[in-house]
């Protein structure tokens, strides 16, 4: 990563890199039309008995086969068969004696399907600290890191990936195994409109979960999730993330929650801020406020204030505008303010000719972050060389920044493709503002 012929950036570049992998597949249910009708009568009784018409042997041999190809892909495999052969019975009504274990799981094993989460594309990371900070020393950080998963159907997911931050910033990545499994929504209502609940697995590690859309409003994805460690006050902590729903055909802002990493709830951010995209909440109240950072007409940054986290009807003060010749598309934020001695560290993207992006910075006042004091005239990172190449090409992109001491750790996407780690000090960084 180079800014062609701009000032030289602080930023050093890490070799370790994230790339989209076709071989990471879930398993997940398959829906066969409830309501599709054939000559025969309703689909998926037609296929449940043409599972039924087959000889004991017959039924243990395809059986065999399922369990020859898929096995050893996914975790707790057998179970999960009996868990979907579960949903089918309750939903179709049928009589579960008539079934023996085996032909109960081959019937699952028919209503659930490989797919390939981040087969297309891994982008667009934020980073926090972990929950879980025993066994650190003063020196070290374990994080949690959000990724957005592009798989088949061009659906977005949440994906996580834990690891360790080092006072210099370097970091390590804790490992994947090679089972991923999908959090569980349990009785959520996809029509509904309120809050919904999902829950990780408890025998499965945060790295290997996947949270899914779920409702009609996400159908088309959870885009772009801004996570950040929120300071309630008095050592309570809660995480929170923003990000883009969308339906296919619209979006809105919603709201993740969580303290442990292990339930998390999905709800909607309310009124009318809460219809644009790309909102990123500060760590902490200001002046007795919610605040956010938003792009509410599409252009411009603006601050947005509440008093309530979930409900957004402040027009916002207008932050800052494009001013250099790499912004004069639009300029939007990069994740969540951060903190440090001298104001609200903020990242931005903004957008030039060639609709190519590039990561900026600002400092905004401490007690009153309306007031910007210093903006980078000239790209942070931007996508040079082999890294303009990709799902989308010439962008980089994050969705936060995790500050340990005086160092900072920006894991950014690449080009939609790749993610890349940057790391440098805030006085570097705040060097190179106006």
């Amino acid at each position: 990563m180079r800014t062609g012929d701009y000032p030289k950036s602080p930023l050093r570049i890490s070799d370790d890199r994230l790339h989209a992998d076709p071989s990471r597949v879930v398993l997940r249910p398959f829906h066969l039309g409830w309501q599709a009708r054939t000559a025969d009568g309703n689909r998926a009784m037609k296929l449940i008995e043409d599972i039924a018409s087959l000889s004991e042997r017959a039924a243990e041999i395809e059986y065999g086969r399922v369990c020859h190809d898929f096995l050893e892909r996914h975790w707790q495999t057998e179970q999960m068969f009996l868990e979907r052969y579960s949903e089918v019975e309750e939903v179709l009504g049928f009589d579960p004696a008539r079934f023996s274990d085996l032909r109960k799981k081959l019937i699952g094993s028919y209503f659930c399907h490989e797919y390939t989460y981040a087969a297309a594309a891994l982008m667009n990371p934020s980073i926090v600290p972990h929950p879980d900070q025993s066994g650190m020393a003063g020196d070290a950080c374990r994080f949690v890191m959000s990724l957005r998963a592009v798989g088949e159907g061009h659906i977005s997911s949440i994906v996580f990936r834990e690891g360790i931050m080092e006072a210099d910033g370097s970091f390590r990545l804790w490992p994947q195994s090679s089972f991923a499994t999908a959090a569980d929504s349990r009785d959520a209502d996809p029509a509904g409109e309120g809050p919904v609940e999902v829950y990780r697995h408890p025998d499965s590690s945060l790295s290997n979960t996947i949270i899914f859309p779920i409702t009609e409003q996400q159908a088309g994805g959870l885009e772009d999730l801004r996570l950040v460690r929120f300071d309630h006050g008095d050592g309570d902590f809660e995480w929170i993330g923003t990000y883009t729903a969308y339906s296919g055909r619209s979006i809105r802002s919603e709201l993740l929650r969580t303290r442990d990493f292990k339930s998390f709830t999905l709800e909607p951010i309310m009124g009318a801020a809460g219809r644009n995209k790309g909102m990123a909440l500060f760590p902490q109240k200001v002046g007795g406020r919610y605040a956010m950072v938003g792009r509410q007409d599409g252009k411009n940054l603006f601050l947005l204030t509440s008093d309530k986290l979930d409900c957004w009807d402040d027009e916002g003060v207008m932050l800052m505008g494009p001013k250099y010749p790499w912004e004069f598309i639009q300029i939007g934020n990069c994740g969540s303010p951060i903190l440090t001695d001298e104001g609200w560290l903020l990242f931005t993207h903004g957008v030039g000719a060639m609709r190519k992006y590039a990561l900026g910075c600002a400092l905004l006042d401490r007690n009153d972050p309306s007031k910007v004091l210093a903006r980078s005239s000239a790209p942070v990172l931007a996508a040079e060389d082999n890294d303009r190449s990709g799902y989308v090409p010439n962008v980089v992109y994050t969705c936060g920044a995790l500050k340990l001491g005086e160092s900072l750790l920006i894991p950014y996407g690449i080009s939609d493709s790749a993610v890349g780690f940057a790391s440098c000090s805030v006085s570097e960084l705040l060097s190179m503002m106006e």
